[in-house]
């Protein structure tokens, strides 16, 4: 099937320009000319310096730290800039979608920040959104144009298989998180395990209420195994270093884990290091600069996986299928 538009154009904000450049080798296309700069009064500007008129383009960003509401003006102004320069369609791509976490009312008198950040990428111009393992399957309800939510836990699968283990367990951080855990477990042929945990809100500071990670028991047998704890991002560690210490209680032999958005905020990839797990493997939906690696990082990349995929939709090939190929029964 052929495309409707006769060509591709794909631009990148400074949220993870690494990865851009390996979707534009795996597409075959340049990346796009545009001038992004910061003023002196933390205005930011926009100018794409190459015509994108009845072009079909591409506009990626992911949503990181530091300076993540700069990258979510940059992602806003670019998806603007594209939709007034006539362009033909315009696809948001964005690996990791911040406020995640905020895809519901749990308190009194808080908002649905996931929401208001689609409502925003919207309203900017995007006709469609791309996106990677977001941690609220709930949010693709929030947008009213297609949204495409990728997996990329295929390829953690496979780097686990091909180790071919046979006395490994699937560990879950927490209740939430069991099913997806599940279908993993399922997918390498392991058993699988479940930390209970529960936070618990402190009061008294100054910085107001705020919640810590408190792990209460084990759901399986981790005595004398390697535990590989599974989540979808990896944050402060502080979830992840509680449950490395559960498993070190129970009798693990060695413990590693695996995630696909490295976040690793304030001093996490340092917790993790220092922390006993023997390997941590993530992919670069997130950019990790140096300090941020250490030996026994292994970073994963999903520059096939959203290269094939920009591809299909510039044809209008179906997307789904491209799961037939690269991902296990059991994660569907």
């Amino acid at each position: 099937m052929g495309s409707r538009f006769d060509e591709m154009r794909i631009f990148s904000g400074n949220g993870n320009m690494p990865l851009a450049q390996l979707i534009c080798d795996r597409v075959g296309v340049p990346l796009g000319d545009a001038t992004i700069v910061k003023f002196t009064n933390e205005n930011i500007f926009v100018k794409l310096n190459e015509s994108v008129r009845e072009k079909d383009v591409f506009v990626i960003q992911s949503l990181s730290t530091p300076d993540l509401s700069d990258r979510i003006m940059e992602l806003l102004i670019l998806l603007d800039a594209c939709k007034r320069a006539s362009a033909g369609r315009i696809t948001a791509v964005i690996p990791y979608y911040a406020y995640g976490r905020t895809d519901k009312k749990d308190q009194p008198r808080v908002p649905i920040t996931a929401r208001l950040l689609a409502d925003m990428i919207q309203v900017a111009g995007a006709h469609q959104v791309l996106t990677i393992d977001l941690h609220a399957g709930q949010i693709q309800g929030f947008f009213s144009i297609p949204m495409d939510e990728l997996t990329a836990m295929h390829l953690l699968v496979r780097y686990w298989a091909d180790k071919g283990w046979d006395d490994v367990i699937v560990v879950s951080p927490d209740v939430g998180f069991g099913k997806r855990a599940r279908n993993f477990a399922e997918a390498i042929d392991a058993p699988l395990a479940i930390a209970e945990k529960r936070r618990v809100q402190h009061f008294g500071s100054h910085a107001g209420p705020h919640t810590s990670p408190e792990i209460l028991n084990l759901i399986g047998d981790v005595q004398g195994k390697r535990c590989l704890i599974v989540d979808d991002e990896i944050a402060t560690g502080g979830s992840i270093m509680e449950v490395v210490r559960l498993l070190q209680r129970e009798g693990a032999s060695e413990i590693y884990a695996c995630c696909v958005h490295a976040v690793f905020a304030g001093g996490a990839a340092e917790r993790l290091q220092k922390s006993g797990i023997r390997e941590v493997v993530v992919t670069d939906t997130l950019p990790l600069p140096p300090g941020k690696r250490w030996p026994g990082l292994t970073v994963l990349s999903v520059s096939t996986l959203i290269g094939e995929v920009i591809q299909r939709i510039h044809s209008g090939i179906s997307v789904d299928t491209i799961f037939t190929q690269h991902k296990h029964p059991a994660l569907g």
